[in-house]
């Protein structure tokens, strides 16, 4: 693992697109039990190199009940981002994750995972590319968490700027999230 570590962290392949240039930020052990799969570092975990470093990350320790020391533990949560390195700014947010990462890194970093026992996919860009049979709409999906239990947990990015979607939503918060706290104590537990 450390071996496939270091080449990611070498990685330089979209160099050209990334704004910053390349910092690949991922964390991962052959003994992680709960896979996050997002979306790319924004650019204040770009700077930190510290993954979900952010307002984000406080929001989806809090959605989990779990510790910062807990979720930096590589050997309970792995993390691995659709794309690694911060991909730039766009109109109404960061740009989509580079597309490279996922289809060169991702089964690599997952064959030397064997005791992953649940993977959160935050977002579109992580339901797109895992979820066979997803729904039309991410909030669909969303709120279908329990189609794709128990291997996959689908979940909105906790993003701050989600409120107005929280708002409308409530059912997420009454129901989605106390089953994830649930699953996420489950698995580490054991």
């Amino acid at each position: 693992m450390d071996e496939l570590l270091n080449q990611i962290e070498q990685c330089t392949i979209c160099q050209q697109h990334l704004p910053l240039g390349p910092r690949p930020v991922v964390r991962a052990h052959v003994k992680s039990k709960i896979l996050i799969i997002g979306q790319a570092p924004g650019s204040r975990v770009h700077e930190s190199g510290i993954p979900w470093n952010d307002p984000s990350g406080r929001n989806l320790r809090k959605w989990m009940n779990i510790s910062e020391e807990e979720f930096y533990n590589p050997e309970l949560f792995a993390i691995v981002p659709m794309g690694f390195c911060y991909p730039g700014r766009g109109k109404s947010g960061d740009l989509p994750p580079r597309p490279e990462c996922a289809p060169t890194w991702h089964n690599k970093l997952l064959n030397k995972m064997q005791n992953i026992e649940l993977t959160l996919l935050i977002g579109q860009y992580a339901q797109g590319y895992y979820l066979e049979g997803r729904k039309k709409t991410l909030t669909e999906t969303v709120r279908s968490f329990e189609d794709y239990l128990p291997n996959y947990f689908p979940l909105v990015h906790p993003s701050p700027r989600n409120g107005i979607w929280m708002r409308k939503n409530p059912w997420f918060e009454e129901g989605v999230l106390p089953e994830l706290k649930k699953i996420v104590h489950d698995v580490l537990k054991q």
